[in-house]
């Protein structure tokens, strides 16, 4: 009997840890946490995308497939140090909620981890300028990011 409840227990556990797992990585993208990221920009000379999301968020729900789902987003993903900043790990940074707390929301940095403000979502609301409700406009920063840092566009 043990042996049949280990088993229930460990499936329902690496279940719950795949879940998790899911909810902090947005496609087939290589996401790391903010530590990392800002360690990695440097180390790496690239710009990084900071994606600040919660599970539990119903904006976040809807833009998570969309932004899963692109392709060029993927793509693009290659020439950026993608960040994943959940619930627990938001830092309490001003520079890092230039308009508000509020999400998801999306910040670019420099290679040298400066906060891009002038980088947000041109067609969106005003009030919240770094909400993308669409890949559309994530794209365009994407690639406005490369353009004025002078990253390379990787062919992957």
């Amino acid at each position: 009997m043990a042996p049949i409840f280990a088993l229930a227990a460990s499936a329902l556990l690496g279940s719950v840890a795949a879940a998790a797992e899911q909810v902090k990585t947005w496609g087939r993208i290589n996401w790391v946490t903010m530590k990392d990221g800002q360690r990695l920009v440097k180390e790496q000379g690239k710009p990084a995308m900071v994606v600040f999301h919660k599970p539990w968020c119903r904006a976040c729900k809807a833009l998570r497939p969309r932004f899963a789902n692109s392709r060029e987003i993927e793509q693009l993903s290659n020439d950026f140090i993608m960040i994943s900043v959940e619930e627990e790990e938001v830092p309490k940074n001003s520079e890092l909620s230039p308009d508000g707390a509020y999400i998801p929301r999306i910040l670019f940095m420099d290679p040298e981890g400066k906060v891009l403000n002038h980088v947000y979502n041109q067609k969106g609301n005003k009030q919240y300028r770094y909400y993308y409700a669409e890949t559309a406009s994530i794209i365009d920063s994407m690639k406005n990011v490369l353009k004025q840092t002078g990253a390379r566009r990787s062919n992957a």
